[in-house]
């Protein structure tokens, strides 16, 4: 009998795969990449909300928890995908420069950004007003990750590439069963897919459409991640990824004109030099009412459980969340109350 039945292989379900690995319990997961938002996610990590200035809750420990459990699977598996690079937000007048210099002066900021004024000059990118830094910064390269790690898995006879089957799960007391495997517990990561799931589909998972374009810019020659209204990221080789939108109606990963025009429209107002559109990619992020993560067990089935709902943070968040549950079902501590499931029980009971 496995320890666990993992379904999805997105940055949820590795990062719980990870912890159970790193503790030495049996898993085997199932997935059928149906989900892209993780693949398709610009990977950046940064803990400070520019446009208010001000940190996303526990944000120091997720940073904390998230740096050693990245390099520890860079290690094992032989890639890199984790790049630290610094996020510079451009500064539109004086009055901005003034609230960040406040903002920084203050000790729960003070660690992420940085005093000093930058005064970068990008030849195609103005900035009169300069730059502020923000610090412990960086971006993963999700597609890297996701392959590497399910390359991991397969070779170790650990996945399950298929649909899976909700109807196929039989659970019981202490361990559940699903097309004669036997797990003690199993873990939905599905990211946005958990809508189809019969066990959590009522909990408020809206699911919010990103969409990114990827350009070939050779004159840009940014060395910095730029938040400037539109994200601008250095992949390499001229290549960056700009982004995102933010749509909530449309629940599909099919790339729409609508958010192409937008994402040329913010980029036209930032830099001045021309540019190549190579791709335009498109992902539903798992987000929820509160925006804050879903995790936590089923009020009837105890050893049914949920890891989902990280939204546009899940680099950051992925790792903490994953070890808060499984903290919960192996020790017994309960998960906060600000994460926890329970807080919508009612609605799963309905």
């Amino acid at each position: 009998m496995k320890d666990y039945i993992i379904v999805g292989g997105g940055l949820a379900g590795i990062s719980f795969v990870e912890t159970a690995y790193t503790n030495g319990k049996s898993f085997i997961v199932v997935s059928d990449s149906s989900q892209n938002s993780s693949l398709v996610a610009a990977g950046i990590y940064n803990p400070v909300i520019l446009k208010r200035l001000r940190l996303n809750q526990n944000a120091a420990e997720h940073v904390e928890c998230m740096e050693p459990f990245y390099k520890r699977i860079e290690k094992r598996l032989g890639v890199k995908f984790d790049f630290e690079i610094p996020v510079y937000r451009k500064f539109a007048s004086v009055e901005e420069q003034n609230d960040w210099f406040n903002a920084a002066d203050k000790p729960v900021l003070g660690h992420f950004l940085s005093t000093s004024l930058i005064h970068t000059q990008y030849e195609y990118l103005p900035a009169p007003f300069g730059f502020g830094k923000v610090l412990h910064t960086g971006y993963m390269d999700t597609s890297i990750l996701i392959n590497a790690y399910h390359d991991f898995l397969t070779i170790s006879g650990s996945l399950l590439n298929e649909t899976f089957d909700h109807d196929a799960l039989d659970i019981h007391t202490d361990h559940n069963i699903y097309k004669g495997m036997e797990a003690r517990h199993i873990i939905f990561a599905e990211g946005f897919g958990m809508r189809s799931n019969p066990y959590f589909s009522h909990l408020p998972l809206e699911g919010t459409k990103g969409e990114i374009l990827v350009i070939r810019a050779p004159l840009l020659q940014l060395d910095a991640i730029v938040n400037a209204g539109v994200f601008i990221l250095p992949m390499g080789n001229d290549i960056y990824k700009v982004g995102a939108t933010y749509e909530w109606h449309d629940k599909t990963d099919i790339p729409t004109e609508k958010a192409r025009n937008e994402l040329i429209e913010r980029l036209n107002d930032v830099i001045t030099c021309d540019y190549e559109i190579i791709s335009q990619l498109a992902g539903v992020r798992p987000t929820t009412k509160d925006r804050k993560a879903l995790v936590g067990t089923h009020p009837e089935f105890k050893n049914v459980h949920l890891l989902n709902g990280l939204g546009t943070r899940g680099v950051i968040l992925g790792p903490a969340m994953a070890k808060e549950l499984y903290n919960s079902i192996e020790m017994g501590i309960p998960v906060p109350h600000e994460i926890n499931l329970e807080r919508f029980s009612r609605k799963i009971m309905q």
